[in-house]
Formats: C-alpha cells, sequence, structure tokens
C-alpha cells in the first residue's frame, strides 16, 4: 500500500513545517514541508527539541514551495498566515487544504533556556495537530 502524502508549508522552512514533517514521518506518511521564502537551514533549536523526543530531523533542509506545485498531496497544510496568504496555486490535486497558524518559535527571545521552552511548547503543540489531521496516536 502506497503511504498517504502530506505537504506542510511555512515562510522559511525552518522550525514549524520542519517539526511537522518529522512527526507525520514518524507517523508513517510521505511526509515533505517547503517554505514561501525558505531559510538556509533548519533552525538548531527546532532539531534540539525534536531529538529530546526521539525524532532526528538534522539532515532535513529547507525546500521553496515551488518544487512541489504539481505534486498530488492528500492534506496541504499551512502553519502560519503568511504562507496561506501568499501559497502559490497548486496544479496537483490535494483532497484537504487545512491551516493552524502557530506562533513562530524562531522569534523567541530570552536564554537559550527560555528559548528552548518556546521551542518545547510549539513541538507540543504541532505534535498534538498532526496527530489530529492524520488520525494517528503517537
Amino acid at each position: 500500500m502506497e503511504k498517504r502524502k502530506i505537504l506542510f508549508l511555512c515562510t522559511g522552512n525552518s522550525c514549524r513545517s520542519q517539526m511537522a514533517e518529522g512527526f507525520a514521518n514518524q507517523m508513517g506518511w510521505n511526509a515533505y514541508s517547503a517554505g514561501t521564502k525558505p531559510e538556509a537551514e533548519v533552525n538548531p533549536f527546532a532539531v534540539k527539541v525534536m531529538e529530546e523526543i526521539g525524532i532526528n530531523i538534522s539532515l532535513y533542509s529547507p525546500n521553496n514551495i515551488s518544487k512541489y506545485l504539481d505534486e498530488n498531496f492528500e492534506i496541504v497544510a499551512t502553519m502560519c498566515d503568511n504562507a496561506r496568504e501568499t501559497c502559490p496555486v497548486f496544479t496537483g490535486v490535494s483532497k484537504h487544504q487545512i491551516h493552524n497558524g502557530f506562533i513562530d518559535p524562531a522569534d523567541a527571545a530570552g536564554s537559550d533556556e527560555e528559548i528552548t521552552e518556546v521551542y518545547r511548547r510549539i513541538r507540543d503543540e504541532i505534535r498534538g495537530w498532526v496527530k489530529e489531521l492524520t488520525g494517528d496516536n503517537l
């Protein structure tokens, strides 16, 4: 049986969408993520908080949404308001287009520990949302 495909979209594709991709991959989906203005690399705080729960996203890399415009997905999920508003038109098929505007943990300020706490909170919110989206019990 072919794995179900899901695409997570954000602006920078360095934090939120990368974490969501990691969760969905762990749940057995064929998961991808992309950004409307992708950063150069995955945010190290996102890598750290995912490693804390046994999911390695250190080898992931930010991608431009244009890479996926012609592909078919069961779900296309936007994770920030900017990505939702600037998302180009998909020529591929997507059964469901879903949005949830998570705050950007990259905007967190303070000590490394304070910033890490923000990432953990967003990670846990994303985990719950991805479980709900995919109908999986992680």
